[in-house]
């Protein structure tokens, strides 16, 4: 849900901004300022809970630790790259396969019970994917729209 929060916030504040300081509402930075600001936020997460997120990994994964800093990592790159003309395409592709890849991390969490803040299994467990799911699906349209299509 703060994913979203943060996404939403900070476009709002982006487009207000850049209607303010160039005169016209600037949709596809403003997407890509806060798709920016997410991945950074989420980036943190990355750090910040790792033991939790390394439980979100099936067990077949070696290096989960490592796995779990490698996707901050990735994050953190794919907010600089939507911003660097030359990569901003290729960044937005393959952001868009990062979200679809990590997609059954979070389904084996729900299945699971994970509570990757806590690094528990007193998750919401299912429940939790008839929010996630649609918010991955929103964060590829997000990511095209803003990236892709401008």
């Amino acid at each position: 849900m703060k994913p979203l929060i943060i996404l939403f916030t900070v476009f709002a504040v982006s487009l207000l901004t850049t209607k303010f300081v160039r005169g016209n509402f600037e949709f596809t930075l403003s997407g890509r300022i806060a798709m920016s600001a997410m991945l950074l936020f989420t980036a943190i997460g990355h750090f910040a809970f790792t033991k939790g997120m390394s439980m979100m990994l099936p067990d077949f994964i070696p290096f989960k630790t490592e796995a779990v800093y490698l996707t901050g990592i990735i994050e953190i790159a794919a907010a600089i790259g939507l911003f660097i003309p030359n990569f901003r395409i290729v960044t937005a592709w393959l952001l868009i396969a990062f979200f679809i890849l990590i997609l059954p991390a979070n389904i084996h969490a729900a299945i699971k019970h994970i509570d990757y803040q806590k690094g528990t299994f007193e998750g919401n467990g299912l429940i939790y994917l008839w929010f996630r799911i649609p918010l991955q699906i929103l964060f590829i349209v997000w990511t095209y729209l803003s990236s892709i299509k401008s």
